[in-house]
């Protein structure tokens, strides 16, 4: 064996660092996007809905931080299974959560090149995904460095432009219906809150919150991933939910009346009544910055190294745990990931790969609760006193709890891919383990 050392992932992400992070993965103003169609399926409450999934997925950030003060490790929910159950029952749970990260990417894409096709017509839709993704690639194999500045920039960017529309709401309401103009109407409404609406209400919410998790893929580029990487994830969660519940109930005031709403442009149609067409454009162009290459920048580098561990493991070829002698990145995963993410943002619809992505997430995070259920509360018996109690018994369960009342109001094709997708990953288990007798290898990085 040679003495020689492979190059490790570089160490080099702050608190400050991996809040962000988390933030951007989410976007602060992704509500922007989808706010028409949320205040139509919530029936003019779009706030109260974003309060809805705080309080739904909090209960899996408070499980993420439990496993990633135990395992400080790359890899999010495939490394926290693989440690707390075994390593088989751990790759199914990250091939599950590849179907978020390997698609989120191609999604953020296609959405983004709509918005580029609307703006610049003559240019088509896969020359903007080709663009976007090899600056993010480029970006990424540079170094996780480069991608914290970058997510940096485009987070202020995002924060200021969201300011700016708050400013014009509040002056547009005040000037409009003064104080009155106020109420807690997008909060509450007696005659249409009813159990079919939360359960429509937390579906819609607990999807619209998927990213906070891959902050627990840069486990060993923190600097103080033990201390760090939980305490950023309940910090991005927490911070997104109130940007997302402010901008919504601001845009919901403005606009109140949901059955005249355009769900494509409902948000930008509140900010071109509060500020007029310089506002609208100037969100819009904001939110292709932030998806386009902010988010999806967050989303290659998160997909990246769960592909890492899983190769660095074996269960995938080892290739693609090669790091950059240089740069210290994942570097021929993360083109992958951007060759995959251009291949099926071109091809595949903005539906499909939604639900490519849905199912991946709820699915995986549902082991993941009960992942940390079993370890800390069944098999090491930590079950004295009100804390562990707390943290091992009813957090995990209610996570698992909510989670999976999304997952079964998920429609017949979601379900359809889904399995398709477990069933191959299955078979690739199977064939790696010989019908999960033994293990793969791992790939040695000393």
């Amino acid at each position: 064996m040679s003495n020689v050392k492979e190059p490790t992932l570089k160490v080099a992400l702050s608190y400050k660092d991996l809040v962000i992070y988390g933030l951007v993965f989410m976007v602060v103003i992704a509500p922007m996007s989808i706010f028409g169609f949320v205040s139509k399926e919530s029936h003019g409450m779009a706030p109260l809905v974003y309060v809805v999934g705080v309080a739904c997925m909090i209960f899996t950030a408070l499980s993420y931080r439990k496993m990633a003060k135990r395992y400080p490790i790359a890899g999010s929910v495939y490394a926290y299974v693989n440690k707390a159950t075994n390593p088989h029952i751990g790759f199914l749970a990250g091939w599950l959560i590849m179907m978020d990260y390997l698609f989120a990417p191609a999604l953020l894409y296609a959405m983004t090149a709509a918005w580029c096709v609307n703006l610049v017509p003559f240019v088509p839709g896969w020359v903007w995904i080709a663009v976007f993704m090899l600056t993010n690639c480029w970006v990424n194999i540079k170094g996780i460095e480069n991608t914290a500045k970058a997510d940096i920039f485009i987070f202020s960017i995002s924060l200021i432009s969201l300011v700016i529309f708050l400013g014009f709401g509040v002056h547009y309401l005040l000037n409009t219906g003064g104080v009155a103009a106020f109420n807690l109407t997008p909060f509450y409404k007696p005659d249409v809150i009813n159990p079919q609406f939360i359960g429509t209400a937390v579906t819609i919410a607990a999807l619209s919150f998927l990213g906070f998790d891959g902050i627990s893929t840069l486990a060993e580029e923190a600097k103080e991933p033990t201390r760090d990487i939980g305490k950023a994830i309940l910090a991005a969660l927490l911070i997104v939910g109130v940007f997302f519940i402010a901008q919504c109930y601001i845009a919901t005031l403005i606009q109140p009346d949901f059955t005249k709403m355009d769900p494509d442009t409902a948000f930008f149609d509140a900010a071109f009544m509060a500020g007029g067409a310089p506002l609208k454009i100037m969100l819009l162009i904001v939110n292709i910055l932030a998806v386009g290459v902010a988010n999806t920048l967050a989303a290659q580098a998160a997909a990246s190294r769960i592909v890492y561990g899983m190769a660095r493991d074996r269960f995938l070829p080892s290739m693609f745990a090669k790091i950059h002698p240089t740069y210290r990145t994942p570097w021929i995963s993360t083109l992958a990931i951007g060759a995959l993410s251009l291949a099926l943002g071109v091809t595949l619809s903005i539906d499909f790969l939604a639900k490519l992505i849905n199912f991946g997430a709820m699915t995986s995070f549902i082991i993941l609760n009960l992942s940390v259920f079993w370890m800390f509360f069944i098999k090491e018996k930590q079950r004295s006193g009100p804390g562990n109690i707390t943290s091992n018994l009813i957090c995990p369960l209610l996570g698992t709890a909510i989670l999976s009342y999304v997952w079964i109001n998920f429609d017949h094709n979601t379900m359809e891919i889904g399995f398709t997708w477990l069933a191959i990953g299955v078979v690739i288990g199977m064939v790696k383990t010989r019908f999960y007798r033994t293990l793969p290898q791992a790939v040695s990085l000393s």
